[in-house]
């Protein structure tokens, strides 16, 4: 190699992916600079992609490449083995592997992206995309599973694994590995919505704050008192004090804009802090009108 130069002596061997049943490799010599190769590689494949889309075959061959104009020519073919003149290397003892121990690595293996993805899918419902993403580690996918595990929901968790955990780690450089909220206490946070114990506002609110210290959620909701209100008496009263101060709206409502309920189901959550269930509100609205 000379100083303040890289020189590049290569033969390269071109075979599309998934083109093994059209034919088999061309190996491409007089390749002795990297803009020679790149020029071969683009001329090599865009060959073999048109003698294939026309029906041809791609034979074993080894082809010459002649940069002035732009192609590859045939030198010669190598139909088998033997054309290439391989042997056996001496000093290697012959390996024979069992049917046993093939079964005993198999049996040994953890579950692989693709198995883990399907079983995403197909037992917990979960979307495409939403499998891709959430097998794109192992320590990705193992989190997520003791998500599901504490929580029961497999759609919510992913939306919170991939949404507002996603959000966080990038926001503190961190890896889920080092996450600063567990998944077992993420997975109660899912509960507690599922159980109706509080709303999507209020998890939301109390999200960083499990992050400070790793808290369990129910934890944060008892001290701070934002458990959800659903008890029909209650709410009961906050729905005819709303009804009673927006009689323009309730008379739109009746009238047929059922847009307006959205409305009055927030002075309701903005009356109660937050802490009316929005579907139980929204349906006793529904009754008294």
């Amino acid at each position: 190699m000379e100083k303040g130069h890289l020189r590049c002596d290569a033969n390269v061997s071109v075979r599309l992916r998934g083109a093994e049943k059209f034919g088999t490799k061309a190996e491409v010599k007089n390749l002795n600079s990297f803009k020679f190769l790149r020029m071969a590689l683009d001329h090599e494949i865009a060959r073999q992609v048109a003698l294939i889309e026309s029906g041809g075959r791609v034979v074993q061959e080894t082809r010459l490449y002649n940069p002035d104009t732009d192609e590859t020519i045939s030198m010669r073919s190598k139909e088998h083995a033997h054309d290439y003149r391989y042997f056996p290397e001496p000093d290697l003892v012959p390996l024979r592997i069992s049917d046993a121990w093939r079964e005993s690595v198999r049996e040994r293996m953890p579950e692989l992206p693709a198995s883990r993805r399907k079983r995403f899918i197909e037992d917990l419902g979960l979307r495409e995309y939403d499998a891709e993403v959430l097998t794109a580690t192992r320590a990705m996918s193992e989190y997520f599973e003791r998500v599901v595990a504490a929580g029961g929901d497999a759609r919510a968790a992913a939306n919170w694994v991939m949404g507002d955990l996603s959000a966080l780690l990038k926001q503190e450089n961190r890896e889920i590995e080092d996450s600063p909220i567990s998944a077992q206490h993420l997975g109660e946070l899912v509960a507690l919505i599922a159980q109706g114990k509080i709303n999507g506002k209020i998890a939301k609110d109390i999200f960083p704050k499990m992050a400070v210290a790793d808290e369990a959620p129910e934890v944060i909701v008892k001290r701070e008192g934002v458990e959800s209100i659903s008890d029909e008496g209650a709410l009961g009263k906050i729905i005819d004090e709303v009804i009673a101060a927006n009689p323009k709206q309730v008379e739109q409502y009746k009238g047929g804009k059922q847009q307006v309920i959205g409305f009055l189901v927030g002075q309701v959550m903005k009356a109660s802090r937050g802490q009316a269930d929005p579907a139980v509100v929204n349906r006793m609205f529904k009754e008294k009108l």
